[in-house]
């Protein structure tokens, strides 16, 4: 059995307004018995016996079904969370930055979106894999950076999704309290 994050791509954003109880509501009737979200941006922890491939494909026909929109997510395995959180090179906390990690389940679209981010004038990016990349935006600015502009454009929708560090750092340490859970249940 495997431990995974999930991440969903614009929920309560833009009109699409999910709770948290539901969604773990949804997630648990499709079998993810313990499924558990972290804050209200569409984070979850969970274990499979499927691969992070057909996890993204199930919880992605999941809520469509249970919130009736067109759902992506990036699932990776509990593992490789840490390691990405490992790799980034910038801080955790800063009083002129923040830093973000986007998330691809499409290393073509983030090899785009990193080339596309490596052409402007001032960048601050690095890839940490061929799913990940780390950037800084300043504090107060981020919708307005050059590079938050760019990974919002519609073609990098449905591959990408964003959370800060301090975020990944959260759910980092609630993926490995889940496989640590499970270990003493084997």
């Amino acid at each position: 059995m495997g431990s995974y994050a999930v991440f969903l791509r614009g929920i309560n954003v833009g009109g699409i307004n999910i709770k948290m109880a539901d969604l773990r509501d949804a997630l648990k009737n499709r079998g993810f018995t313990d499924a558990k979200t972290l804050l209200a941006s569409g984070n979850v922890v969970l274990s499979s016996t499927l691969d992070a491939a057909a996890v993204k494909q199930e919880c992605e026909q999941c809520l469509r079904a249970a919130f009736g929109y067109e759902a992506w997510v990036v699932v990776l395995d509990a593992g490789r969370v840490a390691q990405l959180v490992e790799a980034c090179p910038f801080p955790e906390d800063d009083k002129s930055t923040h830093t973000y990690i986007t998330l691809s389940s499409d290393a073509k679209v983030l090899d785009e979106l990193e080339a596309a981010g490596s052409a402007l004038e001032k960048h601050d990016q690095q890839q940490l894999g061929p799913e990940a990349l780390a950037w800084l935006a300043p504090v107060g600015g981020t919708l307005e950076s050059p590079f938050s502009k760019i990974s919002a454009k519609a073609k990098f929708k449905a591959a990408t999704t964003t959370r800060n560090l301090r975020t990944l750092i959260k759910i980092r340490d609630a993926a490995a309290a889940l496989a640590a859970a499970q270990a003493t249940s084997s």
